[in-house]
């Protein structure tokens, strides 16, 4: 999508060449001079309309990868919590074991802190 700033610029930026054309074929210093002024105006507009379009373009790009980090994590959550679910199933001690050491080294932080 194009910003109407880069159509509006780029407008300018030709009418100023022209009239700075005409102003110097006419030997006219100040239609010369308007001309240029017309021309780095119109410019400055279509640079301020490319940056606000790369702006948009990143912004729509971040969403994108933003939506597909969030799709991923999901997938590998469901993986690993079928992973994990196996894992019991194929070993129930060692599982039992892990979580009491677990929950003893959380029992043993929690209660330093007090």
């Amino acid at each position: 999508m194009v910003d109407t700033d880069r159509i509006v610029g780029a407008a300018k930026e030709v009418g100023g060449k022209v009239q700075g054309a005409v102003g110097d074929l006419a030997g006219s210093n100040r239609a010369s001079v308007e001309g240029r002024y017309r021309e780095a105006e119109g410019r400055a507009q279509d640079i301020y309309g490319q940056a606000k379009d790369t702006l948009r373009d990143v912004a729509d790009n971040v969403s994108d990868y933003a939506g597909d980090a969030y799709d991923r994590g999901g997938h590998y959550l469901r993986d690993g919590s079928r992973a994990v679910g196996t894992r019991v199933e194929e070993n129930p001690f060692i599982a039992l074991v892990i979580a009491g050491a677990v929950g003893y080294g959380l029992a043993l932080l929690l209660h330093s802190r007090r």
